[in-house]
């Protein structure tokens, strides 16, 4: 029988071109003109898993985007994996800053440049070609069953219906999903916890229409400082965050919980190296690791009014738009923080300006029991490829769909990623190691195997 390393040196061409022509499909799920592209995308995801081995693949309508969903059931007595991933991207903007075409991959020095490299088209492919060696090889001893979202990008706002309305369909054991990092390429690791998330926008209006900075200057509140000013005020002189009540449900780590955490290694001066920073910067009080794992956040996306074209135009605004992330870790309450957040800002604004907080999706925190069989399973097939254990250790990003399938389809999820913090997601040259791909394709079917024999 063929082993899964030679399997992978055998088909990685072909493994690389077919991730490929996903790739190519521009599957922004936040650009309403990318709708057909999210069909392209879900059909594409059809093809390929049929061709990997499902029984059936099929693409159901929501409310929003498709889902592409797929199974092979073995023997209902068996136990089953429900694989999750998302086959939406985020927007390519600021366009000018890549260095090579978005949606026309390539490999650069062993690494996969394009949207969706990562974040969640190549990990996700890792998932449908482990299946596939598994089936083609007959060693498959479980079911597994595919959904494969539109919207997470956009915070998965219809699949938690798609949940309930097909929660028989979906039935699972565990949920495998691969959507995180390693802390780095030499170090295994397993993501135990996500923070969960709340985003907000907030329009700040002055005048009635924009005005000539001139003749209005000076008399007239201008949108974009009173904005910045109120945005400024969220973070006192120890960058602790000051909107009342925030902190108030926040989980503190235990001693073994701090253990644990700091059996990661963690070099501060690589870090600012590689991100180009002169310091970090935070809650005082905190190393770096916790900052990003295990506390909550404020942070702007984006900020924009005015004119920002070439030239010159002498404007006071009459608005001013800023974009919120707030991440939140275990015992926050994502809409309780958005209503903190909201009435915040409403509080604070003086009387020049009038201020609309626009609540626009979230999700809670994760936390995710090594004791369980599942993670023994993911730990000791980390070990088998990578020759070492695995650390476990909380990522700063969210997944807000994992909270729903705790309470709707009552499974828990194994987050086994293999994405580096230098993949650059969300950003401009996003890419994923060839050889990140090729690992996780090994160490998905070893999980199977510990899973099913354990």
């Amino acid at each position: 029988m063929i082993t899964i390393t030679d399997y992978i040196a055998k088909n990685q061409d072909r493994f690389l071109n077919e991730l490929f022509g996903l790739i190519r499909i521009p599957s922004i799920s936040s650009i309403a003109a990318h709708k057909p592209d999210m069909y392209r995308a879900a059909e594409y995801l059809k093809r390929a898993l049929l061709d990997a081995g499902a029984d059936i693949a099929t693409v159901y309508e929501t409310e929003g985007n498709p889902v592409t969903y797929a199974e092979k059931i073995m023997d209902p007595a068996w136990p089953t994996v429900l694989v999750y991933a998302h086959m939406d991207v985020m927007p390519v903007d600021p366009i000018d800053l890549w260095n090579s075409d978005p949606f026309d991959p390539v490999i650069i020095d062993g690494k996969i440049y394009g949207r969706g490299a990562d974040d969640d088209k190549g990990q996700s492919f890792m998932h449908i070609k482990a299946f596939e060696y598994l089936v083609k090889t007959s060693q498959l001893r479980c079911n597994v069953k595919f959904m494969i979202e539109g919207e997470e990008e956009v915070g998965s706002p219809t699949l938690g219906a798609f949940c309930e309305k097909y929660k028989e369909m979906l039935r699972t054991d565990i949920i495998l999903i691969s959507d995180t990092s390693l802390i780095a390429p030499e170090i295994p690791s397993i993501t135990t916890g996500l923070r969960g998330l709340t985003y907000l926008q907030i329009e700040v209006t002055g005048p009635n229409r924009d005005l000539h900075s001139g003749l209005f200057g000076g008399a007239v509140g201008n949108p974009v400082i009173i904005l910045s000013k109120m945005l400024a005020s969220v973070h006192d002189d120890n960058n602790r965050i000051t909107i009342p009540g925030f902190y108030d449900q926040v989980m503190e780590l235990s001693d073994n919980e701090k253990a644990l955490l700091s059996q990661a290694p963690f070099d501060v001066e690589k870090y600012k190296e590689m991100l180009g920073i002169g310091e970090v910067w935070g809650e005082k009080g905190y190393r770096v690791p916790e900052l990003t794992g295990t506390r909550p956040t404020f942070d702007v996306c984006g900020i924009w009014a005015g004119y920002t074209g070439e030239g010159t135009k002498t404007v006071l605004p009459a608005k001013a738009y800023a974009k919120i992330s707030s991440r939140i870790v275990p015992n926050q309450n994502h809409h309780e923080v958005a209503e903190l957040i909201k009435s915040y800002f409403e509080s604070i604004a003086p009387p020049q300006v009038t201020v609309k907080v626009s609540i626009l999706h979230g999700g809670p925190a994760y936390i995710c029991p090594i004791s369980l069989p599942a993670y023994k399973a993911a730990e000791m097939a980390f070990q088998d490829t990578f020759g070492k254990r695995p650390v476990p250790f909380r990522s700063g990003g969210s997944i807000p769909i994992i909270s729903t399938f705790e309470k709707v389809l009552e499974a828990k999820s194994i987050l086994m990623g293999f994405g580096l913090e230098s993949d650059s997601i969300h950003s401009p040259n996003e890419n994923f190691p060839v050889w990140n791909f090729m690992k996780g394709i090994e160490t998905i079917t070893r999980f199977y195997h510990h899973f099913t024999t354990e």
